[in-house]
């Protein structure tokens, strides 16, 4: 491997890392938003904002993840991990606007969990 190769991979593992970390902040912004929606009158329009932020934030990772395995010469794994979340979010965006707590909730957690052990796993 050239020492070019080796900087374009550094950098796509560093673009994946900051993908993750920022679809995680989102999700953990989201959790804190849930709760004014329910107490403020403006917990709705943060709600809605973080919402749409959290879902570019997914998208952004799958971006990170193909340039870093593509051309980054990396694994497809990330690809597969941000794809999935990619579904879940959209899961997630169709039952907050159908108002289906009783499973958006639960499924938010699981994205934040799952979001964090990711996370975890790219910082090694």
């Amino acid at each position: 491997m050239t020492t070019i190769e080796t900087t374009v991979a550094r950098r796509g593992v560093v673009f994946v890392r900051a993908a993750v970390a920022a679809q995680t902040v989102a999700i953990f912004f989201q959790a804190l938003t849930a709760g004014l929606l329910l107490s403020t009158s403006y917990g709705e329009l943060l709600h809605g904002v973080g919402a749409r932020v959290m879902y570019g934030a997914s998208m952004l990772y799958v971006l990170a993840a193909v340039l870093a395995w593509r051309p980054g010469g990396g694994s497809p794994r990330p690809v597969l991990y941000a794809g999935g979340f990619l579904a879940l979010a959209s899961v997630q965006v169709v039952l907050g606007i159908a108002h289906v707590p009783s499973v958006h909730v639960p499924l938010g957690v699981l994205m934040f969990g799952l979001s964090v052990l990711d996370l975890g796993r790219r910082r090694r």
